[in-house]
């Protein structure tokens, strides 16, 4: 960090002084105007950027030089989350049926995007949603109601033994992927113009909280997917109803640490947040008596109790992590 001194000229005025290595980097001149913006934190942001929109960048993807369908996929993603206003995707021939497949899952999974422009040898997306529409808070609020209900209806699926529900699940995982994608998107366009923050409601501190929150919901949506995935395994081996039973009290109670981590945090309670992460090892505890009695088990019921029961743990445990993020955040905003 470098210390400047604030000078005082004709009397009343104060002037500092700019680096010139700054300076030179932006091509700035005489006269050139700069806008500076105050930030709820009491911070100066000074900017050669006159306005608060957001950047219009493109990324091109050479199909050519990228081997398989599915790595086409990862990388579009990766552009749409670091910011980038146009994806475009070329080809020095012809775009594949497959790659044509991929450009169309990536407008149904993304939020924003949509094709502007295509020929055979092309096709060029384009970002359509502004930001500032859509607060931080209102998209980990939904991201919260999706999983807690994914997480309520697998539960219910063990209960009643209800395969296509479980299959249900699963099938909404996407929706809490795209919303953590456009948490990401949202927080990596925030970093490379931090004038938005004060258009979008929000901090860089904040934006930074809700980025790590909406992680972690989303790793927990995961979790909630690989218990639906052996739902049917335990269905189909007749697994004893008081096993079931057992999962599902931990079940509930990881649920209910979830809830308490998310309340924390929109309540922004620091005491709540250090109560839920203590309520985990009761949960780890049950957690620990049913894997022992299902060493009792044999073969494809064993392994598949043993793969609910970690992810039952494993969202306690994210909450738990969430919990640690919202004190993290609570302490470092607090003044004085």
């Amino acid at each position: 960090m470098e210390i400047r001194r604030v000078q005082l000229t004709g009397g009343s005025s104060y002037i500092i002084t700019l680096p010139k290595e700054w300076i030179t980097s932006f091509h700035i001149k005489k006269n050139d105007p700069l806008a500076m913006h105050i930030q709820s934190d009491g911070t100066l942001l000074l900017t050669p950027k006159m306005t608060q929109e957001q950047l219009q960048k493109t990324k091109e993807f050479n199909v050519s030089q990228i081997p398989k369908p599915t790595y086409l996929l990862q990388q579009i993603i990766g552009g749409y989350i670091a910011g980038y206003t146009y994806l475009k995707i070329t080809s020095p021939k012809r775009l594949s049926l497959a790659i044509q497949n991929v450009i169309r899952s990536f407008t149904q999974l993304a939020i924003g995007p949509e094709v502007i422009e295509e020929t055979e040898k092309s096709v060029v997306l384009k970002d359509l949603l502004n930001p500032t529409e859509m607060p931080f808070d209102q998209t980990i609020k939904r991201m919260y109601v999706m999983v807690k209900r994914m997480h309520e209806d697998v539960m219910r699926a063990m209960q009643e033994k209800d395969k296509t529900l479980a299959a249900d699940v699963i099938s909404r995982d996407n929706d809490v992927d795209r919303l953590h994608w456009f948490v990401a998107r949202q927080y990596n366009i925030l970093l490379q113009n931090a004038s938005l923050a004060a258009k979008m409601n929000t901090t860089i501190e904040a934006a930074s909280t809700c980025f790590l929150i909406s992680r972690i919901i989303e790793r927990i949506g995961d979790h909630i997917v690989r218990i639906s995935e052996n739902i049917p395994h335990l269905l189909d081996h007749n697994l004893d109803k008081k096993t079931i039973q057992w999962i599902i009290t931990a079940g509930n109670l990881s649920l209910d640490i979830f809830n308490k981590s998310i309340s924390s945090f929109f309540q922004k309670d620091i005491h709540a947040s250090n109560e839920t992460i203590e309520s985990v090892i009761t949960l780890e505890s049950a957690c620990e008596e049913i894997n022992t009695h299902v060493l009792q088990q044999k073969g494809i019921i064993a392994v598949s109790v043993g793969y609910v029961v970690e992810s039952i743990r494993r969202t306690g445990e994210y909450s738990q992590d969430i919990s640690e993020t919202v004190i993290n955040y609570l302490v470092g905003t607090e003044q004085g």
